[in-house]
Order: structure tokens, then C-alpha cells, then sequence
């Protein structure tokens, strides 16, 4: 799943529209209300803040508003877009100013989307995965075989313990924990110990590794 690590902004104009868009992440409804109220009290003066969130693991709790504009064309069509993205624990608003010239239901459902497109591109977005958290244990003859094909699957280390051995703290998808076992144990002709520890969360932020 995706989560908004810092939030964003961005601006639209459609036909002399300004849609001016607002990411935040949250954790709960009560959050999600309260950047919804601030957001209207700083655009006191716009025609509409339209707004949708999503909150939970499973997307479990979805709301959306058109707040003012016809029904359908605005806040449904931006919880589409959060959805679309697997975008969790994440609240947008976009606000319209009013340019003089109706955009139609086709065009508002749009000129939304686009806005929250607009928001989201400027934020920075990570993936949470769940995984398994691992020890292996080398001898100094195993260390360059066990490094290569971690890296050729792209699985992040935590940390590297060199003493008698070598001990490398790994973590590992869960869906390619059996790839990676097999051809950790085949590459080092079965000398490797693996020790599964733990399920975690974890995302790669900036290239590093984040557990949650």
C-alpha cells in the first residue's frame, strides 16, 4: 500500500477555473476533519472545497464531499484517483474559484481528478510492504556470493555484524522469501543459516530502509 510521506500541493485552471489542491496524511477521521476545516477557513472565500480521504490498511474507511458542486463530479471522482493509487491514510481538498464558465459534469469530474493528480505528484509517496526480517550467517567465503544476489533481487540490508562470521540482517518481501532462501542456501552450497525473526512493515525511503 502507498502512503503520503510528506504532504503536497499543486494548482489546475480549467476555463478560468482555479482548482488549488491540499494532500495531507492522517491517521484517523477526526485529523482528516480537522485539515478539511482548515483548509476552508483559509480559502474562506472560494465556492467550493471539495474533499475525500481514505483511512485503514484495507482502505476500510472511504468519505467523500462535492460540497456545493453537482452530484458525483467532484469529490467522488478525487476518492477514485486515491483508490486508483492505493493511497492510504491520506486526505486531499481542492478548492474551486469559480471562472465565470461552467465545465459541465464531464469536464468538473475531470478538472477534479486532475487537480488531485496535480497534489499527489508534488507529495512524497511511499510503499509500505510487509516482509520478513532475517539473519544470515556466513562464513568470509559466502559474504560476496550472499551480497550479489541480494542485490540482484533488490533486497535492502538493516545491518552487517563482522566478527568470526559475518551476519547479515536482511529484509525480505514476503512473497520472495522462498526465492530468496533457496538461492541464498544453492549459492553458498547450503553453508548460509538463515534465521527468519519476524514479520515487519517496511518502505524504501530515499534508498533507504524505514521498518515501521
Amino acid at each position: 500500500m502507498n502512503i503520503i510521506l510528506k504532504n503536497g500541493s499543486g494548482e489546475i485552471e480549467e476555463k478560468k477555473s482555479r482548482f488549488i489542491c491540499h494532500i495531507f496524511k492522517i491517521k484517523s477521521e477526526e485529523e482528516a476533519e480537522e485539515y478539511i476545516t482548515a483548509v476552508k477557513k483559509k480559502y474562506w472565500d472560494a465556492r467550493h472545497n471539495c474533499y475525500a480521504y481514505v483511512i485503514g490498511e484495507r482502505q476500510e474507511l472511504q468519505r467523500c464531499s462535492d460540497d456545493g458542486e453537482p452530484n458525483g463530479t467532484a469529490g467522488r471522482p478525487m476518492l477514485d484517483v486515491l483508490l486508483h493509487e492505493d493511497i492510504h491514510n491520506t486526505v486531499v481538498v481542492v478548492t474551486r474559484y469559480f471562472g465565470g464558465v461552467l465545465l459541465g459534469t464531464g469536464g468538473l469530474v475531470r478538472a477534479y481528478q486532475k487537480a488531485t493528480r496535480s497534489g499527489l505528484e508534488s507529495s512524497v509517496i511511499i510503499e509500505k510492504q510487509r516482509g520478513m526480517f532475517g539473519n544470515i550467517v556466513t562464513d568470509y567465503n559466502g559474504i560476496g556470493k550472499i551480497q550479489y544476489i541480494l542485490a540482484q533481487n533488490n533486497i535492502p540490508i538493516a545491518d552487517s555484524i563482522y566478527g568470526e562470521n559475518v551476519s547479515i540482517q536482511v529484509v525480505v518481501p514476503a512473497q520472495q522469501q522462498e526465492k530468496i532462501e533457496k538461492e541464498l542456501i544453492e549459492g553458498t552450497n547450503g553453508k548460509a543459516e538463515i534465521d527468519w525473526e519476524k514479520e515487519v512493515v517496511f518502505a524504501i525511503v530515499e534508498k533507504d530502509l524505514k521498518i515501521f
